[in-house]
């Protein structure tokens, strides 16, 4: 007897064919839904939550990655694998950039299914070797990027104190001096004199133009 595992999976796909492959991977993970077109899926992914997606990325109705944008949106903790007869490098790194978490050739054999989903429930990806290195890269990017951001902005207030530094950035992020009391467990009265500080450190007259300086230097490194 084989021990079902409870993991709702959803198998979106108008091949009936490439569906029985799918389903037959999929013996021990029950419940199992359909969908046989892009809008059945939107409303089956709304009402049943599945915590995984199968997608054949020609089902009807499915146009591009801002389609897939919309169903992360609809349910954000879904796990989506993609399934296409052919993806390229390219079309397969930008899926995996919104947020898929595997991609496979549609026609995977079924015992192969199952060595896939269990990888995503273990909250890794399916992604081909040859990407590992890119993802590696693109990482590193990312937090490089955001280090050198950080050193801009301390760069420009460093004649500022610890807590007038940390009144300027949530500035920048746009919060009131009530919100801003409240995350420092301080009053108004006291947030309005370390601004007035901070004005006159900066050489600036109001809010707006603190929350410009912090913007336009957290921009400026953020396009590089």
């Amino acid at each position: 007897m084989i021990l079902q595992r409870v993991i709702l999976i959803l198998l979106a796909s108008a091949n009936k064919e490439i569906l029985s492959r799918w389903k037959q991977g999929l013996s021990n993970f029950s419940p199992i839904y359909f969908a046989h077109g892009f809008e059945s899926l939107t409303e089956k992914l709304v009402k049943l939550k599945p915590e995984i997606l199968l997608l054949d990325y020609e089902l009807s109705g499915l146009k591009d990655q801002q389609s897939i944008l919309r169903l992360i949106n609809l349910k954000k903790d879904i796990k989506i694998v993609v399934l296409s007869p052919g993806l390229s490098e390219e079309m397969e790194w930008n899926l995996f950039k919104v947020g898929v978490k595997g991609c496979c050739q549609r026609d995977i054999q079924p015992e192969q299914i199952k060595r896939v989903i269990d990888v995503i429930l273990e909250g890794e990806l399916w992604i081909r070797r040859t990407l590992t290195n890119q993802m590696l890269d693109e990482l590193v990017k990312i937090t490089h990027k955001k280090k050198r951001v950080e050193q801009a902005t301390h760069d420009l207030l460093e004649n500022l104190t610890h807590r007038e530094y940390e009144i300027a950035i949530l500035i920048g992020h746009g919060d009131s001096n009530k919100k801003i009391a409240q995350s420092l467990a301080i009053t108004e009265r006291t947030v309005k004199a370390h601004l007035t500080e901070i004005f006159r450190k900066l050489r600036i007259s109001d809010r707006i133009k603190l929350a410009l300086i912090i913007k336009d230097v957290t921009s400026r490194y953020e396009d590089e």
